[in-house]
């Protein structure tokens, strides 16, 4: 069995976020008892590209999916998450039931951030983000991340900081695979989360 740390989790790096607005009806399975939140019909999908990196207390690379779901506060819920790391993969179904896959993960940092991700049996996306300018100021948020452990709901606490900045991005995805839901869509919204620390679970 992988040993992994305990939870807390304190992780720090780098976020490529896209929301996308999916028709309910196109939405990858959630746990039972868990609701989207909806907007003419429309579930809000976050999709992220996150390089956790030192000082945190481990460094690998991810990509996942994950909706906006109804809670006493924000919350979501993931469908879809990879990471390059046997370790994380082990802590994070153990701890918290976040169904972690493994993935080649490619990630480029410069002017222009590229990333792409495939398992071995088929490419899943790739994407290239670029930041617009704004202001260098850290920004707080709180949410839950809701999923199904052991044959019940767990609610697990995530507390981040983060300079966050718009960005333009270009995804190319696979529409035979997991991310196929979103094929064809544009994202309603892009943003780079710089330098962020993020405390998860409880």
């Amino acid at each position: 069995m992988t040993a992994y740390p305990p939870e807390p989790w304190n992780l720090a790096g780098q976020a490529y976020l896209s929301i996308w607005r999916v028709p309910v009806s196109e939405l990858p399975a959630l746990p039972g008892g868990v609701e989207p939140i909806t907007l003419g019909g429309r579930a809000q999908v976050f999709t992220a590209w996150i390089d956790y990196q030192e000082p945190g207390q481990l460094q690998y690379h991810e990509l996942l999916a994950t909706v906006a779901v109804r809670g006493e506060r924000l919350a979501s819920s993931i469908t879809d998450i990879w990471v390059d790391s046997e370790v994380s993969l082990a802590g994070g179904r153990a701890l918290w039931g976040i169904p972690k896959d493994l993935a080649a993960l490619d990630f480029a940092h410069g002017r222009t951030f590229t990333a792409s991700a495939a398992t071995q049996e088929d490419w899943i996306a790739t994407a290239a983000f670029t930041p617009r300018p704004s202001l260098p100021v850290r920004m707080p948020a709180a949410f839950d991340v809701v999923q199904m452990l052991d044959g019940r709901l767990k609610r697990s606490p995530v507390r981040a900081k983060a300079r966050p900045c718009p960005a333009a991005a270009d995804w190319r995805i696979n529409e035979s695979g997991p991310f196929g839901f979103l094929a064809g869509q544009r994202p309603a919204l892009s943003a780079c989360l710089r330098d962020f620390k993020i405390v998860f679970g409880g």
